[in-house]
Order: C-alpha cells, then sequence, then structure tokens
C-alpha cells in the first residue's frame, strides 16, 4: 500500500483502534468495538506513559492498521532497552498487501533509532500465518511465552 502514514493514535482514533481490534479470529472473542470506560482508562494510561506508544497506520484519514510499541528498559543483555511489539493488526480487507510488513518495518527502525538491541513480541499459537509472517522477516522463536489470565 501507498499513501499510508504511522502516527501516534489520538483519542479520536480510538473508536477505529478498537474496530481493528475486534476485527480479527481471536480479537472479535476479546475486544469489544466500542469505546467504555476501561479502554479509555487504558488509552489514558497508554498516552501518558513516554515509554508506550500506540500507532496507527493513516491513509488518508482511514485508519487501516495499529500496532503498540513498549520500551523495556532492564539489566540482561547488558541493560539494553527491548522494544516490546504489541496488538498488531491490518483491517481485514488490507491484507496481504505488505501494510504488515511495512508497519513492522516502521516499528523496527523506531526501535534501531532509539538505540533498542532487542525487538521482541508474543503471537498467539492458533496464528500460523503470523507466524510465517514474523519468520519472514527475521524474528525467531526462540522463546516459550507463557501468560497467567487475572
Amino acid at each position: 500500500m501507498t499513501d499510508v502514514i504511522f502516527r501516534e493514535a489520538t483519542r479520536d482514533d480510538l473508536p477505529a483502534v478498537l474496530a481493528l481490534l475486534a476485527d480479527d479470529v481471536l480479537g472479535r472473542h476479546r475486544d469489544l468495538p466500542e469505546v467504555d470506560a476501561a479502554y479509555e482508562r487504558a488509552f489514558a494510561d497508554l498516552d501518558a506513559d513516554p515509554r508506550n506508544h500506540l500507532v496507527v497506520a493513516d491513509a488518508g484519514g482511514d485508519l487501516v492498521g495499529c500496532f503498540q510499541l513498549t520500551y523495556i528498559p532492564g539489566l540482561g543483555r547488558h541493560g539494553v532497552e527491548r522494544c516490546l511489539i504489541e496488538s498488531v493488526r491490518v483491517r481485514s480487507d488490507l491484507r496481504g498487501r505488505g501494510l504488515g510488513r511495512a508497519m513492522m518495518r516502521w516499528a523496527i527502525d523506531q526501535a534501531r533509532a532509539r538505540g533498542c538491541g532487542l525487538v521482541q513480541l508474543t503471537t498467539d499459537k492458533q496464528r500460523a500465518d503470523a507466524h510465517r509472517f514474523y519468520r519472514d522477516l527475521g524474528f525467531e522463536a526462540s522463546h516459550e511465552g507463557m501468560k497467567l489470565a487475572l
């Protein structure tokens, strides 16, 4: 896709971002497409935190993708900062056109420019296509991820 810019999401983008999160085989069971108090609070927290960036792919005012970047300081790996990429979504009717690849390359470039020593992400075990996509970008399945729902 051409003529897409990547920018920090604003509060006005929240309904479109939620629609992207819910426009997904797994997301439709985990996310709601309507703005409520919990989403308002979460957006305010992200927006106020300088280590978190909710990024949207904007095609002439039409939001066609999103992802979150979180920068994590740590002592491991000789104190390098890590970039965690989460909630990657491309609008379902635009998948397979290179937008996801452009989004990820942009995210990786941001991490590199910030001086991060590692970019990491998790992807659900049910997402075989996503696993191939991330491997094609150079990511390695080097760790077993675990989560505990609270």
